[in-house]
């Protein structure tokens, strides 16, 4: 498991506790980060790319790569000879885990599940947009293997509906984006499914939602989106994959509430994602 921007091991260990003994995974291993190595990313400060836009994800996230190399590595040794190896990736943590598979060994890997990664790069060209990533994001798009929906490697990308984010001035009601909820996926990449479950924030403009708004609008180039509260909706998935939207769910375990503002491993929250583990 390949965790986000800013999180540590421990943020993770409930949900990988879930997966084991709830759910019967043989193994969760997560890769070994505290919140002072994020530190390390300081260094892309050093290479004209970063202030150029055009930053690579090596050398200056080799040291994140490498943890993730150390917890697949674990986690084979921990499952049968032959078996596969399911890579999770939370926020920044899941465009980070296609880097890793497009850079180490990913033979034995057959599922890249997703939850609230920003995969695509912001638009450019939008009046007040910024790269965040300085082009690492371009990088991605450029570099990286193309989501897919296949036997042999499934790419799962899960987003959440959270909160609407509205626009910092102008009219103060918010365009609705409303997605039609289905109970199963149809078969190969793009399904779309939407969990009706009432919990989203409703549709009105107020501080909260201009605030995070301005937070969408810095990723996808819009603030009048869903979103998980950090990335939105439209980010989310990827043309190939098997696209995945769930209402209510925020987008980071620190801050979550299991009732009031589950996060994609909250305990309902997994039950509707974990059999694309299982199966």
């Amino acid at each position: 498991m390949a965790q986000g921007l800013g999180n540590n091991t421990g943020d993770y260990a409930r949900l990988a506790a879930a997966l084991r003994d709830d759910h019967g995974l043989p193994a969760a291993v997560v890769a070994r980060v505290t919140r002072p190595d994020w530190l390390r990313n300081a260094a892309g400060l050093a290479d004209a790319n970063y202030w150029r836009g055009t930053l690579r994800p090596r050398p200056v996230l080799d040291w994140y790569l490498e943890r993730v190399e150390e917890a697949v590595s674990e986690a084979r040794e921990l499952c049968a000879p032959d078996g596969k190896i399911s890579l999770i990736g939370h926020s920044a943590g899941g465009w980070l885990a296609r880097v890793y598979m497009e850079e180490f060994d990913a033979s034995d890997i057959s599922l890249l599940l997703t939850l609230g990664t920003p995969h695509l790069p912001p638009p450019k060209g939008v009046q007040g947009v910024i790269d965040q990533t300085r082009g690492l994001l371009n990088y991605v798009e450029k570099n990286c293997a193309p989501a897919v929906y296949t036997p042999e490697l499934r790419y799962v990308c899960i987003a959440g509906r959270y909160i609407q984010g509205a626009p910092l001035l102008g009219n103060s009601a918010v365009a609705s984006d409303e997605v039609l909820a289905v109970d199963t996926p149809s078969e190969g990449g793009g399904a779309v499914i939407v969990n009706t479950s009432d919990k989203s924030t409703p549709s009105s403009a107020t501080w909260r939602a201009r605030f995070v708004g301005q937070g969408y609008k810095q990723v996808c180039g819009r603030a009048d989106v869903w979103g998980d509260g950090v990335v939105p909706e439209m980010a989310a998935h990827l043309e190939g994959a098997l696209n995945i939207s769930f209402d209510g769910v925020y987008h980071s375990p620190v801050g979550a509430d299991d009732e009031e503002r589950p996060w994609y491993g909250s305990p309902a929250i997994l039950k509707q994602w974990v059999h694309h583990l299982l199966s």
